[in-house]
């Protein structure tokens, strides 16, 4: 006998067509049909559904679809390995806030390092630094976000600590899903040494951070269930 699909809708909050489109999507088995076509679902089929929603909101769609779809290729090492991935950024993510946070809140805004001099950066050196890709940072000039100096000599962009203080808060802001035109405010605000309010901004995405973080070892904690199921673990 298996389980209806409405009443795993109804125990995960979600229509029976949310159901269907995981299925669809690939990320959980094909289920068997009843002599009158309705779908019969087992408890394995009941334990992927509990584990895509609990993941969603911590590891969004498209690394859910990733994890399931190793697990039914019983590939559970890459499968972990993709959630880990993600849990690392987060904490990078995490600690780079805090990082900024502590820079606006002890350290002047002008760009001086260490010695008492200007220091200049390639792109690189800086995509290296803060752990994003040089395409980012190029996307973030040519939306305006960043305004970038360039060397009249070799026509380079330079980056001194300003600009790499700027591109670390585009990094966080980005991360919580804050759109462009706010982080140029924030930007903006910086430039006119509102301190306070791009530290508020900064803080309020410590807190989303926090709460991926929660959701994350939610969607960990029914992923390590399904693996039992499944009789990976």
């Amino acid at each position: 006998m298996g389980i209806r699909p409405i009443d795993i809708a109804k125990k995960l909050g979600v229509t029976t067509t949310a159901l269907k489109h995981y299925e669809k999507w690939g990320i959980v088995p094909p289920a068997e049909r009843a002599p009158n076509g309705y779908r019969l679902y087992t408890e394995e089929h009941a334990a992927y559904f509990e584990c895509i929603r609990a993941m969603f909101p911590g590891f969004g769609v498209d690394v859910t679809k990733q994890v399931m779809k190793k697990l039914q290729e019983r590939e559970l090492d890459d499968a972990l390995w993709i959630v880990s991935e993600v849990q690392s950024r987060l904490q990078q993510d995490k600690i780079l806030a805090e990082r900024t946070i502590r820079i606006l809140e002890t350290e002047q805004l002008d760009a001086v390092d260490a010695r008492g001099r200007k220091k200049e950066l390639t792109i690189g050196e800086v995509a290296a630094e803060i752990g994003v890709p040089t395409s980012a940072i190029r996307h973030w000039e040519k939306e305006g976000v960043l305004i970038l100096p360039r060397n009249q000599d070799n026509g380079y962009r330079k980056f001194d600590g300003a600009q790499i203080r700027q591109i670390m808060i585009i990094r966080i802001l980005r991360s919580a899903n804050y759109p462009l035109e706010v982080i140029k405010d924030v930007l903006h605000q910086l430039e006119h040494h509102q301190v306070h309010n791009a530290r508020r901004v900064l803080k309020d995405t410590l807190v989303y951070l926090n709460y991926l973080n929660h959701n994350q070892i939610r969607g960990v904690h029914y992923l390590y269930q399904l693996c039992q199921v499944l009789k990976l673990m």
